[in-house]
């Protein structure tokens, strides 16, 4: 158990396993990591969804029948 005065110990964000980077190389491989990180896109906004792709399209009002019919299901009704 750690005493309440000790903080918790963190993993670190980059870990060396090879070669002895100086600290000019480490602070560059940290910086083209975090511009990677932060050059990520976000995938929690929703996509747009095409008005063609949209469900309601599919849905149509009943044609009319009778003189003009042709021209009544061209025209929305006004």
């Amino acid at each position: 158990m750690t005493a309440p005065d000790e903080k918790p110990q963190e993993k670190p964000l980059l870990k060396v396993v090879k070669g002895t980077p100086d600290d000019y190389q480490l602070a560059a491989l940290t910086a083209v990591v975090a511009g990677l990180a932060s050059a990520a896109p976000v995938e929690d906004a929703p996509k747009r969804r095409s008005e063609w792709a949209n469900p309601a399209r599919r849905v149509r009002r009943p044609l009319q029948h009778g003189p003009g019919a042709w021209r009544a299901s061209a025209f929305p009704p006004a």
